[in-house]
């Protein structure tokens, strides 16, 4: 795939590097000159331009790329900018990141596609990871609505899914299970590494280590989670 990346801060230059160590075709785009050349190598390609300037962008090839991405964080202006002139562009997935909530109402009423919250999704994962016990990840879906990675309470180990019944106890979905399996590597040797178990039957056994992935409400993951172990 083919992506824009629009402005070479701490957040933009992860993801810009992350997308071109997964293969994909990146153009890394910041008005600051020594950015642009300090990541050359480890983006596809960088281009140092004005992104408020709509005859700068016009250069980029917008319309043949998949995603442009504006990462831009502390000058709202030029977020703002450059969002507005890339949606008027006309590309065809556009996604904007969000530093505050007026940030985030303006980008709404541009009509973006997405809105990234890096700041704040990292805050409310370290939340509940340190109010629930055992939760190693979480994922915000709409209001007080979760994804969850949580540790299997010990009280689980050897029952079913259908003896268990997160359903009925806690009103919470179980999606799947990620659990640790030996696999085998290069000259035999032998490492451990976590699979999802994809689509799970009621008959499967809750193993110590697994890792549960559910989907329900706050409150819910509060009652389950906060449950000490007898």
């Amino acid at each position: 795939m083919k992506f824009i990346v629009i402005g070479l801060g701490n957040f933009g230059t992860a993801l810009a590097t992350r997308l071109t160590a997964m293969g994909h075709e990146v153009i890394g785009v910041d008005g600051d000159r020594d950015k642009t050349e300090l990541y050359k190598d480890v983006i596809t390609n960088t281009i140092c331009m004005d992104v408020t300037n709509e005859q700068a962008l016009s250069v980029l090839p917008l319309k043949e790329s998949d995603f442009a991405i504006v990462t831009i964080g502390e000058d709202f202006g030029a977020s703002v900018m450059s969002t507005a002139l890339l949606k008027q562009a006309g590309v065809k997935k556009l996604v904007s990141r969000a530093i505050s909530p007026m940030h985030y109402k303006v980008l709404e009423a541009l009509g973006v596609d997405l809105i990234l919250q890096p700041e704040y999704e990292a805050a409310s994962r370290f939340a509940d990871s340190v109010l629930f016990s055992g939760v190693s990840n979480s994922f915000d879906i709409a209001g007080e609505f979760k994804i969850v990675e949580a540790r299997l309470p010990a009280r689980y180990e050897g029952l079913s899914i259908k003896e268990a019944d997160f359903v009925r106890r806690y009103n919470l979905s179980l999606i799947t299970i990620i659990r640790s399996a030996k696999t085998t590597i290069l000259f035999g040797q032998s490492v451990r590494e976590k699979r999802a178990l994809g689509i799970l039957q009621p008959e499967e056994i809750l193993q110590k280590g697994d890792i549960l992935v559910l989907f329900g409400n706050l409150k819910d993951f509060e009652l389950m989670l906060g449950e000490t172990e007898e």
